[in-house]
């Protein structure tokens, strides 16, 4: 079998290999345990010491895969579009923080606060992530604006030690006890360290790397890197599951796991629905419009599964809502790819009449 054929098979498959990974880090959780606790070295960074274990290691070697991966040229092509691309970062920050500003409310009504508390934290730190490396393939693949779907994960990327502390403080505002404590400490100490060391520098570090290998060699280790990329991928899940899943699987709680679900619903469908307002105000045409959608549904997930299990491990249900919308924004945006393929374009507009400015 070929690299390629390979990859493709992956791909087709790879929800329900992420969905596998969940059940046997809920069944047999040992290993991941081994995984996260192995230590690979330490690193001093100014007067600290920073030990180097798997998740952030492996998150930051997705990461550099990704910018190995991107069309850095392509960028270019975004200085016709500004204002659609700051108006799509704008609500990729905004629609989150006011659907958990309104669930904060709805939610005062449940039967139990510590609930509530977890699952505001949990959506806090999806919310307070980057757009995900995976939206620009989807955006591909529904033959969308590529230039745009790169610029929203690199610009939001480049922000995050701005944009994510901002969003861990505004909901540590309506959260209480002790997870708003963790979250504005995670805000002001943890979260900006955390993604210049482990998101922004291997993201820049691959970009580089792309520009010295050249376009043909990059594209030529192209389905190489997919396929390490669905590898790491699983073990990051996997791994980070296994922190959180045991328990559920234990004890598990059918209230607490439904509202989860319906609420996480909400969002993932909230964010794609935004992405496709946004579209739609700025009368972008078919491909900017696909890419929105994709880029304002899927957030850097794995990133927010890592942060969250090494900060907040003494919360394990907190990693519920990430774990969740990890999957939901996959089959999401599996049905907005079918949709655009039928012909959802009538609802936007399909030509560069009015192209955004």
């Amino acid at each position: 079998m070929r690299i390629t054929d390979l990859q493709h098979l992956i791909h087709k498959y790879f929800i329900w290999i992420v969905i596998s990974s969940y059940l046997v880090a809920g069944l047999w959780p040992g290993l991941a345990m081994s995984i996260r606790s192995a230590h690979l070295g330490i690193v001093e960074v100014g007067q600290a010491k920073v030990t180097i274990t798997a998740p952030p290691l492996l998150l930051a070697l997705l990461l550099f895969n990704a910018g190995l991966g991107a069309r850095v040229h392509e960028l270019a092509k975004l200085a016709r579009h500004p204002r659609l691309l700051a108006a799509g970062v704008a609500g990729n920050v905004a629609a989150p923080l006011a659907f958990i500003l309104a669930l904060s409310f709805l939610m005062s009504f449940w039967h139990n606060p510590e609930e509530v508390q977890q699952i505001l934290t949990g959506l806090a730190l999806v919310a307070a992530m980057p757009i995900a490396g995976a939206s620009s393939a989807w955006s591909q693949n529904a033959n969308g604006n590529l230039a745009l779907s790169v610029g929203l994960i690199l610009l939001t990327t480049l922000l995050s030690p701005i944009l994510t502390p901002a969003s861990l403080h505004a909901v540590g505002f309506v959260t209480a006890g002790d997870y708003s404590e963790d979250l504005h400490e995670l805000a002001s100490d943890g979260a900006g360290v955390f993604l210049g060391a482990w998101v922004i520098l291997p993201s820049t570090l691959g970009i580089l790397a792309h520009a010295l290998l050249g376009e043909k060699r990059a594209a030529l280790a192209s389905p190489y890197i997919k396929l390490v990329n669905s590898v790491i991928l699983v073990i990051l899940n996997y791994s980070n599951a296994a922190l959180s899943l045991p328990g559920v699987v234990a004890h598990p709680d059918l209230d607490f796991l439904a509202a989860i679900l319906i609420i996480v619903g909400a969002l993932c469908s909230a964010m794609f629905a935004a992405g496709y307002l946004v579209a739609r105000v700025f009368r972008a045409d078919r491909g900017s419009a696909a890419s929105l959608m994709f880029g304002l549904g899927m957030n850097n997930n794995g990133a927010g599964l890592v942060l969250a299990s090494l900060t907040l491990s003494d919360h394990p249900n907190v990693m519920l809502p990430i774990i969740i919308y990890n999957l939901l924004q996959h089959l999401a945006a599996s049905a907005v790819d079918k949709a655009l393929s039928r012909g959802m374009g009538p609802f936007v507009r399909q030509d560069a009449e009015h192209p955004a400015k």
